[in-house]
């Protein structure tokens, strides 16, 4: 059993989801160009991408590689430019930082505590953020409101301090996902398959069991109320980012 077979169950109303995303994203060209979209290579993202594509907007694509995720994950990168013809940016943690964040901590310093690893996803995720969002007046993600309890008020379009964060799958379901995923043949993590839901970096990922929450095989040893990098828990400075200790914790 694969993930298609096994998640793509739309809801009723899914081919006005579908056409609402649509609108969506070419009602932002007038009031929001430049825009960018943050891809984490997830199956949200991917569906995303493809929307992007659907509606032809202008719009950039960024992936953040952080120096830890699976050779699953960045394949992707290379499938979305092949696929689509055009370019992915990457951005990377600043080695030096990287490297001395491990020199000081240890390569399994997130496990050690939560300020261990928010510093971690600090470096690799949210000052590459900061890099690759400036001069864009919009970014679009692939939140939902069903991903956790923390995002269950995601928001269509959030007004940030100086450009749009805009989640075009607010309102739709894993399955409505997983449809759009088969009904346009796009291509998907092979993790996806072997139960893992959620996909990040490979020492913060586990796969799940059935049942479990989609979730929870990311930074399986806190507590769930801690389980955020920080990339969409506070609007983005448009300066510096905010250091680990300062980092707002998700309601």
């Amino acid at each position: 059993m694969n993930a298609l077979s096994l998640y793509n169950h739309p809801s009723a109303d899914y081919a006005r989801k579908y056409a609402t995303a649509l609108n969506l994203l070419r009602s932002l060209v007038p009031q929001y160009a430049p825009l960018t979209q943050a891809s984490s290579l997830g199956a949200e993202d991917m569906v995303v991408t493809h929307l992007v594509q659907a509606s032809g907007i202008a719009c950039g694509l960024f992936v953040l590689d952080t120096g830890m995720l699976h050779p699953e994950t960045l394949a992707l990168i290379g499938a979305l430019e092949q696929r689509y013809q055009r370019s992915v940016d990457v951005f990377r943690p600043d080695a030096q930082a990287a490297r001395s964040f491990v020199t000081t901590h240890g390569p399994d310093a997130m496990y050690q505590s939560i300020e261990l690893r928010k510093a971690c996803c600090h470096i690799r995720k949210m000052e590459p953020l900061e890099r690759a969002l400036r001069g864009q007046r919009g970014w679009l993600t692939g939140l939902r409101r069903e991903q956790s309890q923390a995002r269950a008020e995601v928001p269509l379009i959030e007004q940030q301090a100086d450009r749009v964060k805009v989640n075009p799958l607010a309102d739709w379901t894993w399955g409505d996902v997983w449809h759009c995923i088969a009904e346009h043949q796009l291509d998907y993590n092979p993790l996806h398959d072997a139960f893992y839901p959620s996909i990040g970096c490979a020492p913060c990922t586990r796969a799940v069991t059935l049942g479990e929450d989609p979730r929870s095989g990311r930074w399986w040893w806190e507590q769930q109320g801690a389980k955020e990098c920080g990339l969409h828990v506070a609007p983005l400075p448009s300066t510096t980012a905010s250091t680990p200790s300062t980092e707002k914790a998700p309601a």
